[in-house]
């Protein structure tokens, strides 16, 4: 059965690819970094210099506009996936967590322009990645536990993963919210497009 002939139920644009494998990939710590560096030129070259109409409006109440992503990228930079990766790997006792503030960007970024924002996180990045490759992590590193405040023992491994599924997600985020600009101007193509009804 060909792919042109096969009834997926969907429209044809939507069916999945015969060339994909369908697999879950295991974590590798290059492979993570791989994508971490590539997120902050992702975001620039869609973000940088671009209007307030795109990048100022969001989903409704209590949701975030591009602009609001990259200031809780930058306030994760300074305050999550860092510091929680040397609270792990010191020899301190108490490996707690302090609790993670979601919305700290809404008085952090104000004031500030989307250029200034993506400037600032680009360094906060190439400055993280540059300390996370001088740790030289081996697997024993790796499962090395801290405290979250909600989850309980959670590995370095588990964080750094997180990190970067984080980065991806608010990359589609983004482009989401982005996309949805144009929902009521699309028409009937709207049947094509379902990230114009997604959460």
């Amino acid at each position: 059965m060909t792919r042109q002939n096969a009834d997926y139920n969907l429209p044809i644009a939507l069916q999945p690819s015969i060339h994909c494998k369908n697999y879950f990939m295991n974590f590798d710590l290059n492979k993570s970094i791989d994508i971490l560096q590539r997120t902050p030129p992702v975001l620039e070259l869609l973000l940088k210099d671009i209007s307030d109409d795109w990048s100022m409006n969001n989903e409704g109440t209590d949701t975030f506009s591009p602009f609001d992503v990259l200031g809780h990228l930058i306030h994760g930079e300074k305050t999550d996936w860092v510091p929680r990766m040397e609270i792990m790997l010191s020899d301190k006792p108490d490996k707690s967590f302090q609790p993670y503030d979601r919305f700290a960007q809404f008085e952090e970024s104000k004031g500030k322009t989307i250029n200034q924002l993506l400037a600032e996180f680009k360094l906060l990045r190439e400055q993280n990645i540059q300390l996370l490759q001088s740790k030289n992590l081996s697997e024993h590193d790796l499962t090395k536990t801290g405290i979250h405040p909600k989850f309980g023992s959670v590995t370095l491994k588990q964080l750094i993963a997180t990190w970067t599924v984080h980065d991806l997600s608010h990359i589609a985020q983004i482009v989401r919210v982005m996309c949805k600009h144009y929902k009521q101007d699309v028409g009937p193509w709207i049947e094509y497009l379902p990230i114009l009804n997604r959460y």
